[in-house]
C-alpha cells in the first residue's frame, strides 16, 4: 500500500501554503525516514480577486472558484483535500459537495487538539470573517462543545489589519507581534484557557511559548491531521 495523495487548495496566502508544504513533508519524513516525502498536489489560486470577492460579500463566487480548484485536484489524482485557510472554511460544505474525495476540515483538527487538553473555552483569532461570523465558532461548539471568545472591536480590527496588510504580504514586524500578544493577554483575562490561531498566517508571527496560555496553531494541526490520514493504510 502507498501513502495517499494529499490535495491542497493553497495560495490564500502563498506564505502560509509554504508552511503547509513544509509541515506535510516534515511529518512524513518523521514517520517514514529521512528520504521520505509526502505525495502532494497543490492548486494555488490567485488570492487577489478572491480577496475582492470576500470584501464585497460575493461568497458564492468564492465557493465556485474553490470548487473548481477541488475538482482539479480530484482529476489530478488527490485522494483527499485540504483548504489551506481558516476563512475559506465558510464555504467548506459547498466546496466538498463538488467532489467525491473527502475534505479534512481545519475545525476538526483544531477541536480535537483543544479537547485533548481538557479545555472548554478558547480565544479565537483570525480574519474579521472568522472572528465575527459563526462558521468556525459554531463548528467548534457543535462538534466539540467548545466555547469561543473573540477580541473586542478594536482588537479584531488590529488582528485583521496585521493579517492582510502585513502577513499576507510577507511582512513580519516586531511591533505587530507585541500587539498580537496584548490581544491574546486580554482574551486570557476574559477567561480564555487557550488561544486558537484561526488564520494560517498568524503562526508566522507568534509561536508556542510566547503566551501564558496554550496556543493552538491551526496550520500545524491541520497538516498533522493530513499526514495521519495519508499514512493510515501503512500502519
Amino acid at each position: 500500500m502507498e501513502m495517499k495523495v494529499i490535495g491542497l487548495i493553497g495560495g490564500m496566502s502563498w506564505e502560509s501554503s509554504l508552511e503547509y508544504y513544509r509541515l506535510l513533508n516534515q511529518g512524513v519524513k518523521e514517520r517514514l525516514g529521512p528520504l521520505a516525502s509526502a505525495r502532494v498536489l497543490m492548486y494555488s489560486v490567485n488570492f487577489q480577486p478572491l480577496e475582492t470577492m470576500m470584501r464585497e460579500g460575493r461568497w458564492s463566487d468564492v465557493a465556485a472558484e474553490l470548487g473548481d480548484a477541488a475538482e482539479r485536484l480530484e482529476r489530478g489524482g488527490a485522494d483527499f483535500f485540504l483548504i489551506c485557510t481558516n476563512t475559506m472554511h465558510k464555504m467548506a460544505g459547498q466546496v466538498a459537495q463538488r467532489v467525491s474525495i473527502p475534505l479534512i476540515h481545519i475545525g476538526d483538527a483544531t477541536g480535537q487538539a483543544v479537547k485533548s487538553q481538557g479545555l472548554e473555552r478558547v480565544g479565537l483569532l483570525g480574519t474579521r470573517f472568522t472572528m465575527e461570523e459563526p462558521f468556525l465558532k459554531k463548528h467548534l461548539l457543535d462538534r466539540f462543545d467548545l466555547e469561543t471568545v473573540v477580541p473586542d472591536k478594536t482588537g479584531r480590527e488590529e488582528v485583521n489589519r496585521i493579517i492582510f496588510d502585513e502577513l499576507c504580504q510577507g511582512r513580519i514586524l516586531e511591533e505587530s507581534r507585541l500587539s498580537l500578544l496584548n490581544v491574546i493577554e486580554d482574551l486570557a483575562e476574559r477567561g480564555a484557557q487557550g488561544v486558537v490561531l484561526g488564520c494560517t498566517e498568524l503562526p508566522l508571527l507568534v509561536k508556542p511559548g510566547d503566551t501564558r496560555i496554550p496556543m493552538f496553531d491551526t496550520t500545524a494541526l491541520h497538516a498533522a491531521q493530513a499526514v495521519k490520514f495519508a499514512l493510515e493504510a501503512l500502519d
